[in-house]
């Protein structure tokens, strides 16, 4: 194992280990480390992080290249606590736009179809359930998700 692959192992094993998930990156890195070893690197460069980023990206531009260089930009700001050479790739060496999609909004009829059709739902209590979160939906902006997540607290009791 190269001193660079255990480095990667080391980062990955600390990140996870204070509740990062590091999905992406823990797929991202072996293949830049694996790229470094097939240059004969020991030592991450900005020079090298683009060239990795770069030679990954087909004819088409995505937003993959600049998530590639931000893995490399946190291996990196490890990696120069034992190797002062290391250079940390800086924000935005590739810059890209996130491209949200607008909202979609329901007229009113279309929130009114929506929740009669939760009529055909069985049981009974599955239809009140989608009616009422449908609704609260309409009324307050919520994400879906933020919505299934409310909660209330839970009562303090007091023992003795």
């Amino acid at each position: 194992m190269t001193v660079l692959r255990e480095a990667l192992a080391d980062y990955l094993r600390l990140r996870r280990s204070l509740g990062h998930q590091m999905a992406e990156t823990a797929w991202l890195l072996p293949d830049f480390v694996a790229f470094m070893e097939d240059r004969g690197q020991t030592t991450v460069t900005i020079a090298a992080a683009l060239a990795w980023a770069k030679s990954r990206e087909g004819e088409v531009v995505t937003t993959v290249s600049p998530r590639r260089v931000t893995a490399v930009r946190g291996f990196a700001r490890q990696l120069i606590g034992t190797d002062p050479d290391t250079e940390v790739p800086p924000l935005g060496l590739l810059p890209y736009r996130q491209r949200w999609r607008p909202p979609f909004l329901y007229s009113d009829a279309d929130i009114a179809a929506v929740m009669a059709a939760t009529d055909t739902f069985d049981p009974p209590l599955r239809a009140a359930t989608y009616r009422t979160l449908i609704g609260l939906l309409a009324a307050t902006g919520l994400r879906v998700s933020e919505a299934i997540n409310l909660d209330r607290p839970q009562p303090k009791t007091q023992l003795g």
